[in-house]
């Protein structure tokens, strides 16, 4: 089981960060990846990690401005935001999967959203 916390009401231009934590289940032994929702339009991608943080790949809509990051001693991934918008406004949700790609097929477990919203 994977959970995503951390997220709640922010202002535009403040930071986050979004924690992934697992249970019954070692994230170093997955490439994790993070993706957000909104409704009514399809999962996107924001960022991936290797299972010992050696390859990292981000979406262009948050590079620059995002961190990907894992402690696997404690069994957690986290996402750093900062500037955020209030396009940043979604549901996100990190995964765990095979490889540390920006396809959603290629993640096999998924966690329960949490919702950050951005007000401008």
């Amino acid at each position: 089981q994977l959970q995503a916390s951390g997220g709640g009401s922010v202002q535009a231009g403040d930071s986050l960060r979004l924690s992934c934590a697992a249970s019954r289940r070692t994230l170093s032994s997955y490439s994790m990846g993070w993706f957000r929702q909104v409704p009514g339009k399809e999962r996107e991608f924001l960022a991936a990690i290797s299972p010992f943080g050696s390859v990292r790949s981000y979406a262009d809509l948050v590079k620059g401005r995002s961190t990907i990051s894992r402690d696997n001693a404690k069994n957690m991934v986290y996402l750093s935001m900062n500037s955020l918008k209030a396009e940043d406004t979604a549901v996100y949700y990190c995964a765990a999967g095979r490889q540390p790609t920006e396809w959603r097929d290629e993640y096999d477990y998924w966690g329960q959203g949490t919702l950050v919203t951005v007000s401008s």
